[in-house]
């Protein structure tokens, strides 16, 4: 937890402190990092469709129909897309592969997929820290909200 000591000191250039939590992600790899199947395409327009057939006749055995609910695709087309994606995250969830499964799979003896994971991490964490550093203007205004009410005194908060 930072305190006053830590704001004093300048930060550290933002390449080392993406460099170091690269790192740490990279070495936690074999036990935090898992690869889940992704259904694409046309397997999710076929799910998608199934779910918005089987709930349109669903609400049409109640009487809901668009004739009575001019609007209800949006429903219907919501509703599917929420059940398609709980189909497929239990799916993907029930076949997780560990790094080292993928890279005796794939053959990987050169540990390259550690490499390339490290660099695309160290990428995107970069590019994360600079958007925000770029919203940083804006953040006053954002944060007013979080700020003590005037005269309010410490401790007293119910």
């Amino acid at each position: 937890m930072p305190n006053d000591k830590d704001s004093r000191c300048p930060p550290e250039p933002m390449s080392s402190q993406a460099d170091g939590v690269t790192g740490d992600l990279v070495r936690l790899m074999p036990r935090d990092l898992v690869f889940v199947m992704r259904f694409m395409g046309e397997s999710q327009y076929r799910l998608q469709s199934h779910f918005q057939d089987f709930i349109r006749t669903e609400l049409a055995a109640s009487g809901i129909t668009t004739e009575t609910h001019p609007m209800i695709h949006l429903f219907i087309e919501n509703h599917a897309i929420l059940l398609r994606e709980f189909v497929f995250s239990g799916v993907s969830l029930s076949r997780q592969f560990r790094v080292d499964e993928i890279e005796r799979l794939t053959g990987d003896t050169t540990s390259m997929i550690r490499v390339d994971i490290w660099d695309q991490l160290k990428s995107h964490i970069e590019t994360a820290e600079k958007q925000f550093q770029s919203q940083s203007g804006t953040l006053p205004g954002l944060l007013s909200a979080f700020e003590k009410p005037p005269g309010s005194v410490p401790g007293s908060e119910e």
